[in-house]
């Protein structure tokens, strides 16, 4: 191999970074929640004293959600970077081993049904690019977890949100803001274990790198 890669560590270590924010963002979220929850459930019971409850209970979750959304882009963007990023090493240590073209790395996320399978795809190809060449094969037990609980966390989100904006009685939506909570809970695990996913295969493909560097005998080529 002809000169150095540029390990994307510091790439890595800031996806890792957004993703921690984005789960504490979460949280907060959660509790705020939480809290409007139990202000719905006073209502319920006929407690006149809650209505500016209630108004304190809407902003904080409303701010909060806001927050969340611009949390979720700014971690989305980071982690398409990462994944360009390792994407370029891949290409170093085994480019015919990758199935699509670079292009899939924003698109794989934005174009229907092909959300559901397009990214595990390329991970699964970045992960079998980090591995010995004897022991190459392509998905791992964490990577299937991984994206089972993105998916689950995605589809949960979508319904959830849409139904608390149409919830018509308290009743409505005290159920849609359980279902947002359990999402959110998704979410938190989700980002959690994109963590272990940024951290162990950058630094799987960190060493295949090197490892191409320094050629056969350990010696740098």
């Amino acid at each position: 191999m002809g000169g150095r890669a540029a390990l994307p560590g510091g790439l890595a270590r800031w996806t890792c970074g957004m993703l921690a924010c984005f789960a504490l963002v979460t949280v907060a979220t959660e509790v705020a929640g939480w809290r409007k929850y139990q202000v719905l459930q006073a209502l319920s019971l006929k407690r006149s004293d809650e209505g500016e409850a209630l108004v304190r209970a809407d902003m904080w979750f409303g701010n909060l959600t806001g927050w969340l959304q611009a949390a979720f882009l700014a971690t989305m963007l980071l982690f398409i970077l990462w994944l360009r990023s390792m994407r370029s090493l891949a290409d170093m240590v085994w480019p015919q081993g990758q199935r699509r073209d670079r292009a899939w790395v924003l698109f794989g996320w934005l174009v229907p049904l092909a959300q559901l399978f397009i990214p595990k795809m390329f991970i699964n190809d970045l992960w079998a690019a980090a591995e010995p060449t004897m022991r190459r094969r392509r998905g791992n037990p964490l990577l299937t977890v991984w994206w089972l609980t993105v998916l689950a966390a995605g589809h949960w989100a979508t319904l959830d949100y849409s139904a608390l904006k149409q919830a018509a009685t308290a009743g409505e939506a005290r159920q849609a803001l359980r279902h947002v909570m359990l999402s959110d809970s998704l979410h938190i695990g989700a980002a959690a274990l994109t963590v272990a996913v940024v951290w162990q295969l950058s630094g799987m493909l960190q060493h295949a790198v090197l490892q191409g560097q320094r050629g056969p005998g350990g010696t740098e080529q």
